[in-house]
């Protein structure tokens, strides 16, 4: 549960590998990119369950739970992801896909699917790409910008490296990222998304680092507007396991039959 302790600290300031498989001598920024991909993205197929929750001035107004189906295309490098509504109740079984760069939205009371954008709003400040998995280094060009100390949502220095990552793909969720990755274990620890104009839209942190899936991972996002830091939302992630995700569950023309098994 995302304290109102928590977001009052962020509102006046405004996703591991273990060390013992650290990369051998200084990285270049795209090793590290690559190497936080594989603390943030399980390798194979999996489920995760989303649940997002948006406050106002530290009190909850909306809460969206999500099922996440991702799968591992090796041969791409990528993922193709399936996104299900569980709650609100009006809202589910409604579906967002994600292959490629195209992503659809269908609702099942029409029975249609309709292409929207990434940065199309979910709930507060998450975005339908904020939730799907996606693999950095293969989207963006990274720059290092430094070593840094930083204060991560918990309070805690952290020593990271700073990054900026400039889009190079129809596939990049935004034009360009600010990463901070802390450099013992490669985990994301603060991100900050821009515009295509290159204006700053919203500061994420992520927390809450546990085992899953064979690597230890970030199970909260914490997202606050860039604008108005009394606009936070919060991403928990929760029942992480392997599937046997079917190709046609990644087809448009699938998405009126798809039914979870």
């Amino acid at each position: 549960m995302f304290t109102s302790q928590v977001l009052l600290f962020f509102a006046g300031t405004l996703a591991a590998i273990p060390a013992s498989h650290a990369l051998a001598g200084p990285p270049s920024a795209a090793e590290i990119v690559a190497a936080t991909d594989k603390v943030r993205n399980p390798q194979q197929a999996f489920r995760v369950s989303l649940a997002l929750v948006e406050y106002v001035n530290g009190k909850a107004r909306d809460k969206v739970e999500l099922a996440v189906h991702s799968k591992f295309y090796a041969d791409a490098r990528r993922f193709k992801n399936l996104v299900r509504y569980v709650v609100p109740p009006r809202d589910v079984g409604k579906l967002v896909l994600l292959n490629g760069s195209n992503m659809w939205f269908y609702d099942p009371a029409s029975k249609a699917s309709v292409r929207i954008s990434p940065q199309q709003r979910l709930t507060g400040q998450a975005s339908d790409g904020d939730v799907v998995t996606v693999n950095l280094a293969l989207d963006y060009t990274p720059k290092l910008v430094g070593e840094e100390t930083i204060q991560d949502a918990d309070h805690k220095d952290r020593s990271v490296w700073h990054l900026d990552l400039g889009a190079v793909t129809a596939e990049a969720m935004y034009s360009r990222l600010e990463y901070w990755v802390e450099r013992e274990t490669y985990r994301p620890i603060k991100a900050k998304f821009y515009s295509d104009s290159g204006r700053l839209l919203k500061i994420a942190y992520f927390r809450k680092y546990e085992q899953q899936l064979g690597a230890t991972r970030s199970k909260e996002t914490i997202i606050i507007d860039a604008v108005d830091s009394r606009l936070v939302t919060t991403m928990t992630y929760s029942s992480f396991r392997v599937e046997e995700a079917q190709d046609a569950w990644f087809q448009r023309d699938y998405l009126p039959r798809f039914k979870e098994e």
